[in-house]
């Protein structure tokens, strides 16, 4: 798979591309519903499947915008994370595209002519039931679907999707997420809700209180959810090693607002310095509790160690 920063690319256009367009925050069924079907038709034209996609979300861009950065989303997935999704349903190319004030002012012709036919080539369009596009989300999708019976290029719409009588969206992941409903957001991604990335150095403090971790940083000041979990690591072994992690800002130790995952393995199989700096993927099995503040180091060792053996107590009954 191919990532591209904006969409001016000689490379992409080619002789054409299958294109959808979105977020595509958490990659969850609805969204590997409509991969597939853009993959398909991709295949059946003979042209790659692309995904346009933004950074940042524009919802993000928006509330920064008004002043009101508590409106953003919160974010169920890094960009890591998401291209890494992409990449496992088969897209052959990715365009990650600024969303600033610029982009947000352009009208909904512009959009079509500049971004899809002469930036990605588009042959084949599909989008969601929802889209709307161009500035105040004037673009419909008859407007979308007219401009390309006329410039050579076929629309589709695609409806929701549903699991169990629910409409699957990066919403209700949300939601879930936020109540900290593990199966229920596994339920709607297709998959145990992961987050990546390379192991860092941190301040040693975990082996001082004698619980050894493996910090992942996240890239987003408000992920769709904190808290102390049982997880799954993934990369350190042949097989995936059971441990405990806080997802969060750490308020006992600085609360910078800096979000950290930090995982403690409740199996250690390398040397002691041999786990930093390789790519790591952490899935969130249960959540234990929100996080806490203790009232001093040595209360937060007692709260680690009953974290862990909390953990332990979870993979036993398995």
């Amino acid at each position: 798979m191919r990532v591209f920063r904006g969409f001016h690319h000689r490379a992409l256009r080619g002789a054409g591309q299958a294109v959808t367009i979105g977020n595509f925050d958490g990659v969850h069924r609805g969204h590997q519903a409509m991969l597939a079907l853009l993959t398909n038709e991709a295949r059946h034209r003979g042209v790659p499947s692309c995904v346009l996609t933004f950074e940042p979300h524009p919802r993000d861009f928006f509330a920064r915008a008004a002043g009101k950065p508590e409106l953003a989303p919160p974010r169920v997935a890094t960009l890591r994370d998401k291209l890494a999704e992409l990449e496992r349903c088969g897209i052959d190319n990715v365009v990650v595209a600024r969303f600033d004030e610029r982009f947000a002012a352009q009208p909904p012709e512009a959009f079509i002519d500049d971004v899809l036919v002469q930036g990605l080539g588009a042959r084949y369009v599909l989008v969601g039931d929802d889209f709307r596009f161009g500035a105040k989300r004037a673009g419909t999708y008859a407007m979308l679907d007219a401009a390309g019976a006329a410039q050579g290029f076929d629309v589709a719409r695609m409806q929701s999707y549903e699991v169990h009588g629910l409409r699957v969206s990066s919403s209700a992941v949300r939601e879930a997420l936020a109540a900290g409903d593990l199966k229920r957001a596994e339920a709607l991604l297709g998959r145990p809700y992961a987050i990546s990335g390379h192991a860092q150095h941190g301040r040693k403090l975990g082996r001082e209180l004698g619980f050894r971790t493996l910090n992942l940083g996240f890239t987003h000041a408000r992920p769709a959810v904190m808290g102390i979990f049982v997880v799954r690591v993934h990369g350190l072994a042949a097989h995936a090693l059971p441990g405990v992690a806080s997802l969060g800002v750490r308020p006992t130790i600085e609360d910078a607002g800096r979000v950290l995952l930090e995982t403690h393995c409740l199996e250690w199989p390398l040397e002691a310095e041999a786990g930093y700096g390789r790519l790591l993927r952490v899935e969130l099995l249960a959540k234990l509790h929100d996080e806490r503040k203790y009232p001093s180091l040595e209360a937060l060792r007692e709260g680690i160690a009953q974290d862990t053996a909390d953990a332990r107590a979870w993979f036993a009954r398995l």
